[in-house]
């Protein structure tokens, strides 16, 4: 059964709190799904988050290395994807992106609905919808 949370109104002086908030609710998941249209916001919500969990580097989009590794100050990884360019499920088997998946490592996606049959039961979806030109919904889902 899925668990969900919906915080909505959320401004780029928000994000900061909710990164923090969102992520003690997903904790428990390795797999995060980042969704939305194009411009709402997954890839700076994405640098909150690493914020919060202090990465030691910059944090950049993903888009043509498809594949960001970050490290935190303690010593954890992340591994931030982004799928968008992707042409078929088997470029992202190409990249190994399974074995990223399997490491148990935190994985934030952009773009998952590109590569539906490498997503495990298992997974956190973060969606994000603009709600005006400076603010956003998010819709945090916990599946199983």
């Amino acid at each position: 059964m899925a668990t969900k949370k919906e915080f909505l109104d959320v401004s780029l002086e928000d994000l900061d709190k909710l990164a923090a908030e969102i992520y003690e609710f997903g904790r428990s998941h390795s797999i995060w799904l980042l969704e939305g249209n194009m411009g709402a916001g997954k890839t700076t919500f994405v640098k909150h988050l690493c914020q919060y969990l202090n990465i030691t580097s910059a944090v950049q989009s993903p888009s043509f290395g498809i594949v960001n590794e970050y490290e935190t100050k303690s010593g954890d990884t992340i591994y931030h994807f982004d799928c968008y360019r992707m042409r078929s499920e088997e470029e992202a088997y190409d990249i190994g992106l399974e074995e990223y998946l399997d490491s148990g490592h935190l994985c934030l996606i952009e773009w998952s609905e590109k590569i539906p049959s490498l997503i495990p039961t298992k997974f956190f979806k973060i969606e994000i919808n603009l709600y005006n030109s400076t603010n956003r919904h998010f819709l945090v889902t916990q599946n199983g």
